[in-house]
């Protein structure tokens, strides 16, 4: 039981169909919309403060792009973008973009402009809207070009609501008390909790017993040792 402890931080993997929606519909729709119509809308840009599921929409869009033949990649950091071939590229997730540094930034602006030229797809997010991000003017002009979303961080009110409904969905209820204490001694990403709610169903079997605070304290604390 002890190894099924530590093995639940794994989180599923991104997509569209397991992002906990709250206030994003509109940009779910859109994001659905670009992965199954590339002759469409191909650009667009994402802003909000970490944590807030933007780079779940953004692999999980690459997720959809994927099966149907585009050769997708994930980048987030300055070596992603400058190891980055832009003819072996059909759709691009770039993450943090507001951490780019010089020489990355103009990768950014020349991998724009080849997916542009090519009708390939570009899907970008950093931690504000365009008009804030302090990059190159060229790089800015780009990504204020597409669409511009804010994805809107789910409350704790909305959390809580989702990690019930997961767990019922798992068969199993999850008391208040027991989302309370998840919601301030776990990581606060949606990905991380679920990924708890599922751990703890998987370790209420095991141990047969039922899931109670005493139990997700328990599971915790083995991922704490």
């Amino acid at each position: 039981m002890k190894q099924l402890a530590f093995d639940f931080v794994t989180p599923p993997r991104p997509t569209l169909d397991n992002f906990i929606v709250g206030r994003n519909a509109e940009v779910l729709e859109r994001l659905r919309t670009v992965a199954a119509n590339p002759g469409g809308e191909r650009f667009v840009y994402l802003w909000a403060p970490p944590a807030s599921g933007r780079t779940h929409l953004l692999r999980g869009t690459l997720a959809a792009l994927e099966p149907r033949g585009s050769r997708v990649t994930y980048l987030e950091t300055d070596e992603d973008l400058l190891g980055a071939d832009a003819a072996a590229i059909d759709a691009a997730a770039v993450d943090d973009v507001d951490r780019l540094g010089g020489s990355a930034q103009i990768a950014l602006f020349n991998l724009y402009n080849a997916l542009r030229e090519k009708g390939g797809t570009l899907i970008a997010a950093g931690n504000k809207p365009p008009s804030g991000l302090t990059l190159r003017a060229d790089v800015v002009t780009r990504l204020a070009w597409g669409l511009v979303y804010e994805v809107h961080a789910l409350s704790d009110a909305e959390k809580a609501e989702a990690l019930a409904e997961h767990a019922t969905s798992l068969d199993f209820a999850l008391q208040p008390d027991a989302i309370r204490y998840l919601l301030t001694h776990t990581r606060r990403d949606m990905r991380t909790l679920i990924a708890t709610v599922e751990a703890l169903d998987r370790y209420s079997l095991e141990a047969k017993r039922p899931v109670t605070l005493a139990l997700l304290r328990e599971l915790l604390a083995f991922q704490r040792q």
